[in-house]
């Protein structure tokens, strides 16, 4: 059901999906409520079932990941400050924040890289990374290769996730089966005593 579903999803709003949620995520901040990674995974799980081919979601969540965090960049170097005043405490403490920006100016690249692979972090750290004066060619190297390693891998999980719901579904299946002819056999026993 779940696969016939994603089946018959037609492959330009699957890639519009791979695309666009984890382009929004540091552009935007959206990543701060809604991770880019579900989108990724319900793509990939897409592609498995052949709602799009595999090649254009790997390619579109890429591009999305790497060219969303470059826009995040960018409007961290002219608008950080102002925007992360904005943003509730609860979510993005300024001490956190403090602490994230110096990580930035000690490591460089390799803290861009490392922060793709925590939620909060990819939403922030391209913004934190304009902020902090990272240079624009590190950031745009870092940034390229932690895309392509977390949009492909987790678009990957999503396609062997879909793999999976075949079997899951069809087990789901075969239990609901069983349950509706015992609850079907016990009520044939039981509604004769009821009627006598």
């Amino acid at each position: 059901m779940v696969l016939d579903a994603l089946r018959d999803l037609p492959p330009a709003p699957v890639l519009a999906l791979a695309f666009l949620l984890p382009a929004l995520e540091a552009s935007t901040m959206l990543g701060v409520v809604f991770p880019g990674e579900v989108a990724l995974l319900v793509a990939g799980a897409a592609a498995h079932a052949g709602g799009a081919p595999l090649w254009a979601v790997l390619v579109a969540g890429t591009a999305g990941a790497v060219l969303g965090d470059l826009a995040g960049y960018f409007v961290g170097r002219r608008w950080g400050h102002a925007l992360l005043r904005r943003l509730p405490r609860r979510l993005v403490r300024p001490a956190a924040v403090e602490r994230a920006t110096a990580l930035i100016r000690r490591r460089g690249g390799p803290a861009v890289f490392l922060g793709r692979f925590t939620a909060l972090l990819r939403a922030l750290v391209p913004g934190l990374a304009g902020m902090s004066g990272l240079p624009l060619r590190a950031f745009a190297t870092w940034n390229a290769a932690g895309g392509l390693l977390w949009a492909s891998g987790v678009v990957l999980l999503g396609y062997g996730a879909g793999a999976g719901l075949g079997v899951v579904e069809h087990r789901l299946g075969l239990a609901s089966e069983v349950l509706l002819a015992l609850v079907a056999a016990g009520a044939v026993v039981v509604w004769p005593r009821h009627r006598g």
